[in-house]
């Protein structure tokens, strides 16, 4: 585990910049915390940094996934705030996401279908200073926390 704090916005995107280059396909990201805690800014910094920064990165809030084919591979950040019942993750393409790097936000909605190697992203924002935990799962998540 590490914990990190992010006292901005520019904080919290800076800090997942910083976790890209740790990434590779397979991953998932899952994204907790409350409204207005940080996790789509955290998801913006991540495909900024493997798209580029001119890549538009707009919230799935309404769409539900979002897709970007990056070098390294695609990426499907899901928002899954609005699931009536976790098995729809496969109408939006859950299994394709697989061979990706999926970042999840509200990852609870999908709670039965997680994958058990994964990266969670715990964003506390009970006080002015934002602590993000990452935890990973699995595999040689530790050692990429470490090499973080």
């Amino acid at each position: 585990m590490r914990c990190e704090s992010a006292a901005s916005e520019a904080d919290m995107f800076a800090l997942a910049k910083r976790l890209a280059p740790l990434l590779k396909p397979g991953d998932t990201l899952a994204l907790h915390g409350g409204l207005g805690a940080g996790k789509t800014t955290f998801a913006r910094g991540l495909i900024s940094a493997l798209m580029g920064e001119e890549t538009e990165v707009p919230s799935p809030t309404y769409t539900l996934v979002q897709t970007y084919v990056a070098p390294i591979a695609t990426i499907w950040h899901f928002d899954l705030y609005r699931l009536d019942d976790a098995e729809e993750v496969f109408e939006l393409g859950w299994d394709d996401a697989a061979t990706g790097i999926t970042i999840l936000e509200w990852p609870d909605r999908a709670e039965p279908f997680l994958p058990s190697y994964r990266l969670d992203v715990r964003i506390d924002d009970s006080t002015e200073i934002r602590r993000v935990s990452l935890v990973g799962h699995g595999k040689d998540w530790q050692d990429r926390l470490d090499a973080f």
